[in-house]
């Protein structure tokens, strides 16, 4: 007989109320609670409690105070991982990111939701989805990422957008919904900021004029 937990990790309704799963999330906050709390630069103790309560953890991370998430031990992220305050994920199912990403400030990752029916919404019934974000990933503030999203490597996500689709690699999207807006051309952008750098600062205040 499948179990709860498998039935939530294939993407099935399952009971979110049951004591086991009770227990997990009182695990995760009792460790999120104590890096929230840590002394801001004791940045050994908060990357020994990220280690533990994350299921894996690249080289090189940061994750500003606060923090939150459900579980904890389905969330992966890879080298190079900065996520701004409050930070939230809802990691019922897996929540994955490759490296060199860079998250803004209040932005969710909300793979969890709950049934449209009233019954089986108020017995905390829920479903969860895996949310997978790629490489070199910029998410500006106040995102929102819903379950069952992949946002692709290389692509850039513009503050208070609310994506509820597939973002395909090398995109700047943006909106709510969260719409790609136009493909980045590496070689343009490699191009523009070779020209950046040779700008003089009284060349670069006249531009910004």
């Amino acid at each position: 007989m499948i179990t709860e937990k498998e039935k939530a990790a294939a993407g099935l309704f399952y009971d979110s109320a049951l004591k086991s799963f009770e227990k997990e999330r009182h695990r995760a906050k009792n460790l999120y609670h104590k890096y929230n709390h840590c002394k801001p630069t004791n940045f050994k103790k908060r990357n020994k409690i990220i280690k533990k309560l994350f299921g894996k953890t690249g080289k090189n991370f940061l994750i500003e105070q606060p923090f939150y998430c459900d579980y904890g031990y389905n969330i992966e992220i890879g080298d190079n991982f900065f996520s701004n305050m409050n930070c939230v994920m809802l990691d019922g199912a897996k929540i994955k990111f490759g490296n060199n990403v860079m998250i803004g400030p209040n932005v969710g990752f909300y793979g969890t939701g709950h049934p449209l029916g009233i019954e089986m919404r108020n017995k905390f019934i829920e479903y969860s989805f895996p949310i997978i974000v790629g490489n070199n990933v910029w998410i500006g503030g106040h995102v929102s990422v819903c379950p069952g999203v992949t946002i692709g490597d290389n692509s850039v996500i513009g503050a208070g957008s609310v994506v509820t689709k597939d973002i395909p690699s090398n995109s700047i999207a943006y909106g709510n919904p969260c719409r790609v807006v136009r493909t980045i051309d590496q070689d343009e952008v490699k191009l523009k900021e070779k020209y950046f750098k040779k700008l003089t600062k009284e060349e670069f205040k006249k531009m910004k004029k």
